[in-house]
């Protein structure tokens, strides 16, 4: 009678544990990605290091510094385009003229500050206001 009473306390506190668990474990989901996705997500990385290694052109840098914007501060909004505003600039900069890549470098950059001025993400131009105050 003993050994029955402790055995089934024994199946208690382990079915109790079981069902802790089981609580606990998280549950997995899994969902089919498109090819289509797949690409557009590896485009948008391409284009962020393109627009970076345009970064270490030497008449960028000159230029950028010229205008005391600091290399990591542009690093820093070129990592934080959405990937449609990576996909315009880049479309941009492949339809400019040949010999005008620092000149769009330079405007991009330009545009992309202005933007995230706008925004209230940064404040480097003292002439751009904010539209969300």
């Amino acid at each position: 009678m003993h050994n029955y009473s402790f055995f089934r306390r024994m199946a208690a506190m382990l079915a109790v544990f079981h069902v802790l668990m089981i609580v606990q474990m998280p549950l997995a989901n899994a969902a089919m990605i498109g090819t289509g996705e797949v690409l557009a997500e590896q485009q948008q990385q391409v284009d962020r290091q393109q627009l970076l290694s345009m970064l270490d052109e030497q008449g960028v840098q000159e230029k950028l510094l010229g205008m005391g914007v600091d290399r990591v501060q542009v690093e820093d909004r070129i990592n934080s385009l959405t990937s449609a505003e990576l996909a315009q600039f880049n479309q941009q900069l492949s339809e400019a003229p040949a010999g005008a890549g620092v000149v769009g470098v330079i405007v991009l950059f330009l545009v992309v500050f202005i933007i995230t001025d706008m925004l209230c993400a940064t404040n480097v131009f003292s002439f751009v206001k904010c539209i969300n105050r």
